[in-house]
């Protein structure tokens, strides 16, 4: 949904320079951006009070942390009513192995991403979800192998550009 304020260039590249780096100063941000400091913290407050910046975060280095799994998963539900749906989404909101849960069109009706210690943990997982009973009729295990590549940063420049 596109959002309520104006973006102009300078608002877009104020988010560009964000995602790049989180932590900089709003002096550093400002001279990247090409404004004095106080028009860019009004910029940057404006944004984040519009919602076009949700929040601020760090990213880990999982795999110096502890050996991982990543796994896709096609979900099928046995049934297709609003409520089946409801029920699903609300039964896995909270599997914090959970990354991402998107509904899809195609051959199943959702795809999840998971990410487990290993092969067992996402298998007793997929147990406990099944005995919920929520209305999983079939689902499809793809594990990742390697992850070439992984961006963390959306392409805003590309996809706020019109043709």
């Amino acid at each position: 949904m596109v959002g309520s304020l104006k973006l102009d260039r300078i608002d877009v590249n104020i988010l560009v320079q964000l995602q790049k780096d989180g932590r900089m100063t709003n002096v550093s941000l400002a001279d990247a951006v090409g404004l004095s400091p106080s028009p860019c913290l009004q910029r940057l407050k404006r944004l984040e009070v519009g919602g076009y910046i949700t929040g601020y975060g760090a990213h880990i280095n999982l795999a110096k942390l502890a050996d991982t799994v990543t796994v896709f998963t096609e979900v099928t539900l046995a049934d297709h009513r609003r409520e089946d749906f409801i029920k699903f989404e609300a039964s896995i909101r909270n599997i914090d192995e959970i990354l991402e849960c998107h509904l899809v069109s195609g051959g199943y009706d959702y795809l999840l991403r998971f990410i487990t210690r290993n092969i067992a943990h996402y298998q007793d997982l997929m147990e406990s979800i099944l005995d919920r009973n929520i209305g999983v009729e079939k689902y499809f295990s793809y594990i990742v192998i390697k992850s070439p590549i992984v961006k963390n940063t959306l392409p805003l420049r590309t996809l706020l550009t019109p043709e």
